[in-house]
């Protein structure tokens, strides 16, 4: 009987002392917590900083896809498209050549009704608002002309190369330049932090 005592005495004794520990936390136990978001915060925050460069970057990458889209339908359709840059209204549209002087914008099929003209302006949040600084091909012109094999020329209705030219864009830290080659029409993308 002593034993069964002794035993029920020594089980209540535990579990007091069990319930003291729970209470709280050691500090080796704060420490490791403190360290590990410590460190979750160092590699956070310097990523948040970034988002202005996607969205910068965005931008890019759409006009080379608009840029790319012109050349693959001048070959698609077997007719000259024509980019017209307009650096003061930070946008572009995409158009098929009609004649030298005559373009009639193509339909944008991104709109939801597909009625739409094939316009893009880069300013809009989405875009970092991101600044067109310069649009140049063949020396002086806002226009890139594709013919009908998907070539860049130098101007609409002709046939004779293009001499290549680029499309300036700046943000709050970068310059980037888009360059389209001439005779292959291959674009190229940099980007130099100021």
């Amino acid at each position: 009987m002593y034993r069964v005592a002794n035993r029920a005495a020594h089980r209540a004794a535990t579990r007091a002392v069990n319930r003291t520990d729970s209470r709280g936390y050691t500090l080796v136990e704060l420490l490791v917590v403190v360290t590990i978001l410590g460190l979750a915060g160092a590699l956070v925050i310097p990523q948040m900083d970034q988002a202005g460069v996607l969205r910068s970057q965005a931008a890019m990458r759409t006009i080379i896809a608009d840029i790319t889209f012109a050349q693959a339908d001048a070959v698609a359709m077997q007719e000259q498209r024509a980019i017209i840059f307009d650096p003061a209204n930070n946008g572009y549209t995409v158009n098929e050549v009609l004649d030298a002087t005559t373009f009639q914008p193509l339909v944008d099929l991104r709109s939801s009704s597909g009625t739409g003209e094939y316009r893009m302006t880069i300013s809009r949040e989405s875009y970092g608002n991101v600044q067109m600084t310069g649009a140049e091909f063949d020396g002086t012109d806002q226009m890139l002309v594709f013919d009908e094999f998907g070539a860049p020329v130098g101007a609409a209705g002709s046939n004779a190369p293009s001499a290549g030219g680029a499309i300036t864009l700046q943000d709050d830290f970068f310059d980037f330049t888009i360059t389209l080659e001439p005779f292959t029409g291959r674009v190229i993308a940099s980007k130099v932090e100021r």
